[in-house]
């Protein structure tokens, strides 16, 4: 089954593109992103902070499946309602280091909508060691999950 999220790396570049059309009108997209509750939903995690404003923050806690917590934040730099959330994300506990994460959201038609992610990374080396992860499968398995969540909302 191909994937619906689609992942660009380019060589020799610190930053990663990812798009994906959802079968979901704009709000129910944005507000995936917006709602604690149907964020821990999608992305089967622990939402223990998210003012959603500009130059608010979140604080997100997902358990593995041997029990260990590992917790992720960011400060939000931007926040548009239905167009734009620009943000950082940094892994506590990791040696990756702070990104910089542009999200743009999208009306395609009538009930399908797009999602537009500009994501920079240190440098080069940092980007590649995250590639090196399920990256890819990970994220398409979340907006697989964010999708049906919205859908069974309708």
């Amino acid at each position: 089954m191909a994937l619906k999220t689609n992942v660009h790396a380019e060589d020799g570049k610190q930053e990663i593109l990812i798009t994906r059309e959802f079968d979901l009108p704009l709000d129910l997209l944005f507000k995936a992103y917006m709602e604690p509750e149907i964020v821990e939903q999608w992305m089967g995690t622990k939402v223990l902070k998210l003012e959603n404003r500009t130059h608010g923050s979140y604080h997100f806690e997902t358990t593995d499946p041997m029990g260990n917590k590992h917790g992720f934040h960011g400060t939000i730099h931007d926040f548009v309602i239905n167009e734009k959330i620009t943000r950082t994300f940094e892994m506590e506990n990791a040696d990756f280091g702070a990104q910089l994460e542009f999200l743009e959201f999208e009306s395609l038609h009538e009930g399908t909508s797009k999602l537009s992610m500009h994501v920079i990374y240190r440098s080069v080396a940092i980007r590649d060691k995250i590639l090196q992860l399920p990256f890819v499968q990970g994220i398409n398995m979340a907006h697989d999950r964010l999708e049906e969540v919205q859908k069974s909302s309708k």
